[in-house]
């Protein structure tokens, strides 16, 4: 088989740019380029606030085409990124109305359903059975146990039946496509045979993340001066204990050096902020929402990029994808989460691992990369160097490709 046709289910995608929504899209164009036929089943944007991203409306069915990806965009409940039964009611319509879409596009070879969270995957599998195609589970986050870690919801004879459901789409699927090595020994050593799991990890765009200097004029935007600027980019939710950013840099508060940026949106801002400002910790920025292709020019602008999750041992097993993007354009990382994060980059050279939650830990690095800027530029080296052998996105999609045209061969 050739040109594979392949239909993908995710709640997320551009001009959204979290970690899944950005895998896809970037996967999808790799897969279009070498000769794949691509659909895309989405929602409306709107994460992470719950609100619908300028210049679309949340329809029953819209479609269109973005850099050559096909997209099919799907009424769903529109929510903010917190609150369970909210954001429940938002996964359950997705499924629903993407596997009406799905079952009234042309058969596909293979139709693939992206985790978190696994709704996603339970309408690619439905969609599956009724076109005779075959199912792929892209296993990003071993849901629903990530719920129960940041405690979001307890353990419970909910959460049982969720897990009940998760395996049973294990068992259903042709190929499972995980993207830790840690996934996978968990899924094994809990009965899903090995044959069928894949490891394709997060990498980065090497050609859009590339080292060099921040814009003129994005420093006094957010009024940093020539400070040494240690920052968290991404999604400020409950996975990240980013409150020991704030703790950090409550211990370096009378450095004038140094200043803590935090970039990006999610359930844990607001709380997050209201706490910096009762502390008057004023070596604390909140830059907030940026566009995707601003991105780049904060992750330049950094002179250490904290990545951090909070100390679960579920976290052990995950990737985050933002440390390859502070990898490709030599940030220095500071890095709290312990497992296979911790032993990329350490082996790679390429930051300083911390115990997750210690403030203390943190505000050591970041000052020691303050004061040592010949060791932060080799470490930033390094970074650049490993990303560019081992998480390029081109070769690890066209990887992926290769595991779906196995299981749409059979």
């Amino acid at each position: 088989m050739t040109r594979v046709r392949i239909m993908l289910l995710t709640d997320n995608f551009p001009p959204e740019f979290n970690a899944p929504a950005t895998r896809s899209f970037e996967h999808a164009q790799r897969w279009i380029r070498a000769g794949a036929q691509v659909v895309v089943v989405t929602t409306t944007p709107n994460f992470p606030a719950g609100k619908v991203f300028p210049g679309y409306r949340n329809l029953p069915f819209q479609r269109e085409t973005l850099a050559g990806v096909d997209v099919v965009r799907v009424w769903t409940y529109v929510t903010a990124n917190r609150g369970i039964v909210r954001r429940s009611l938002d996964y359950l319509s997705f499924m629903c109305t993407g596997l009406l879409a799905a079952l009234f596009l042309p058969r596909p070879d293979v139709i693939i359903g992206t985790s978190p969270q696994f709704f996603a995957a339970c309408a690619a599998w439905g969609a599956a059975v009724v076109k005779r195609s075959a199912f792929v589970f892209e296993l990003r986050d071993l849901w629903p146990d990530s719920i129960v870690a940041v405690g979001a919801m307890r353990e419970s004879a909910a959460i049982r039946m969720l897990r009940r459901v998760e395996y049973f789409l294990y068992d259903k699927a042709a190929r499972i496509v995980t993207v830790t090595e840690s996934f996978k020994r968990e899924l094994v050593q809990n009965g899903i045979p090995g044959d069928k799991i894949a490891v394709v990890r997060n990498g980065v765009d090497l050609a859009e993340f590339t080292p060099g200097p921040a814009p003129n004029g994005l420093r006094a935007k957010h009024g940093l001066g020539e400070r040494f600027v240690a920052a968290y980019i991404g999604t400020i939710g409950m996975a990240h204990g980013l409150e020991t950013v704030l703790q950090a840099a409550e211990r370096l508060r009378d450095d004038p050096r140094i200043a803590f940026l935090l970039v990006g949106d999610g359930a844990e801002r607001s709380r997050l902020q209201r706490l910096a400002e009762s502390r008057g910790l004023e070596n604390v920025v909140f830059a907030g929402a940026v566009k995707r292709g601003e991105i780049i020019d904060y992750w330049r602008l950094a002179g250490a990029a904290l990545i951090l999750l909070r100390d679960r041992t579920l976290f052990r097993q995950v990737l985050p994808s933002k440390m390859f993007e502070a990898m490709a354009t030599g940030c220095p990382i500071v890095l709290g989460v312990r497992g296979e994060s911790a032993q990329i980059v350490e082996s790679s050279s390429c930051g300083v691992v911390v115990p997750p939650e210690d403030d203390q830990a943190v505000a050591r690095a970041v000052l020691g990369l303050a004061n040592d800027p010949a060791e932060a530029a080799r470490l930033g080296r390094n970074g650049r160097r490993q990303a560019a052998e081992r998480f390029d996105r081109d070769e690890l999609a066209l990887t992926m490709l290769s595991e779906l045209r196995a299981a749409a061969c059979g």
